[in-house]
C-alpha cells in the first residue's frame, strides 16, 4: 500500500522548515511528496546529516546519496508535504 493512501496530513512547507533540530525537538525531512520523523535517528543529530539539512524537502538532493530510498522505510511518516 502506497503510504500516500493512508489519509496522512498535510504538512505544510512552512511547518517542515521549523522542524529542523533548530526551531523544534521534532525533526523531520521530505522525500518524494512524503514527510519523514528522523528524530530519533542517531544519523540526525541537531538536525544534519552530513551536508544535508532537516526541515526541508530532500528528493533532489538524495538523488546522488550513497544509499537508496530504502533508509525512509526504518522512519516513521507523518504526513504528506503539500505542493
Amino acid at each position: 500500500m502506497n503510504k500516500k493512501d493512508n489519509n496522512l496530513p498535510k504538512i505544510s512547507k512552512r511547518t517542515l522548515s521549523l522542524r529542523n533540530g533548530q526551531d523544534h525537538e521534532l525533526i523531520w525531512v521530505a522525500y518524494q511528496g512524503l514527510v519523514y520523523d528522523v528524530t530519533r535517528s542517531r544519523l540526525w543529530r541537531e538536525g544534519k546529516h552530513y551536508e544535508h539539512w532537516a526541515g526541508q524537502d530532500l528528493t533532489e538532493e538524495l538523488q546522488d546519496a550513497p544509499h537508496s530510498a530504502t533508509v525512509f522505510d526504518r522512519m516513521d511518516c507523518v504526513g504528506v508535504l503539500e505542493e
